[in-house]
């Protein structure tokens, strides 16, 4: 099992051009899969059945096999990886069958993405206001992650090349899931931000380091880490003074909203998202759609016949 797992990293890393991160993620994966399998006596892809695999997710889920219990996301991202790790071995004519292909998907409670407020996010943006280098940094990754609602690895990830900041329409390219580029425009708060920090900021920070081309740079002169990213939205949150929990991942998910909300297809927030499939997209329509109900239920004289206990209501 492990020699087959040691040549499908290879593959997906060779092959399918997976991303360090990407690859990390099918080894630690299928590194705890096959642990399992040697306590149950199985040693050989060969011998591998569904009921094996069905077995090995319930101890994922419980945390039987001594590791960290899943939960429903996780289980699926496993599953996913050791369907894909067993088609390889069927296309490589070791196994005959795939045994993950059949196991039904763990189902997962649907939750809504967390999107701040249009005032929210403007609070957020103001929190890293200053001129000092690492405040113009700040602004100019915050203002690019609600800009563009591009995900945290793809920001961090950027070369300064990757920006055309001098087009008619100044545009930015992202690398994607599966090394799938594309490119989103850039507004003009982010243009700005931008401009103030590759003018002001950036030349200094890379003279410190090895002169890497990576956009946004610490004060080293190193790329910025995602640790660090996180780190700087979390202060810019309780600067601003806001309640609820900030990552990345709130600003991609607030991007979408309120482009939705705004009026912009569905279609086109999937293309600037960067998403394979529509549904995932639809997925911040319901969000919107949360939003109108709620935003009608407060202010509607009409509406008050749902609501209970609030003045002027039936």
């Amino acid at each position: 099992m492990e020699e087959a797992v040691g040549r499908y990293i290879d593959y997906v890393t060779l092959e399918h051009n997976a991303s360090p991160h990407t690859s990390a993620a099918y080894r630690r994966d299928l590194d705890r899969y096959t642990d399992y399998l040697k306590v149950v006596d199985v040693d050989e892809p060969t011998r591998v059945r569904s009921e094996h695999v069905e077995s090995y997710l319930a101890a994922c889920k419980s945390g039987e096999d001594g590791r960290r219990p899943l939960a429903a996301a996780s289980l699926a991202r496993m599953l996913s990886s050791l369907r894909s790790f067993h088609a390889y071995l069927v296309e490589e004519r070791v196994c005959q069958d795939n045994p993950a292909a059949g196991v039904e998907r763990p189902k997962q409670p649907q939750r809504l993405p967390h999107a701040l407020s249009i005032d929210e996010v403007r609070r957020l943006i103001d929190a890293t206001a200053g001129e000092t280098p690492t405040a113009l940094r700040n602004r100019a990754l915050v203002e690019l992650l609600y800009g563009t609602g591009a995900r945290i690895s793809e920001v961090i990830g950027l070369d300064v090349d990757d920006i055309d900041m001098d087009a008619e329409l100044p545009v930015v390219t992202l690398m994607g899931k599966g090394r799938k580029e594309r490119i989103v425009p850039l507004g003009s708060y982010a243009h700005r931000a931008i401009s103030a920090y590759l003018v002001r900021v950036r030349p200094a920070f890379a003279s410190k380091g090895t002169g890497a081309s990576a956009l946004f740079l610490n004060n080293l002169g190193r790329p910025l880490s995602r640790q660090s990213a996180w780190a700087i939205l979390k202060d810019a949150a309780a600067k601003a003074g806001l309640a609820t929990s900030v990552s990345p991942h709130t600003l991609r998910h607030s991007f979408a909203t309120h482009m939705l909300e705004g009026g912009a297809d569905v279609r086109v927030v999937q293309e600037l998202l960067g998403h394979a499939s529509l549904a995932t997209t639809q997925l911040y329509t319901k969000v919107s759609a949360t939003t109108l109900q709620e935003v009608y239920a407060e202010t509607h004289p009409r509406a008050g016949a749902r609501t209970q206990g609030r003045p002027g209501r039936r």
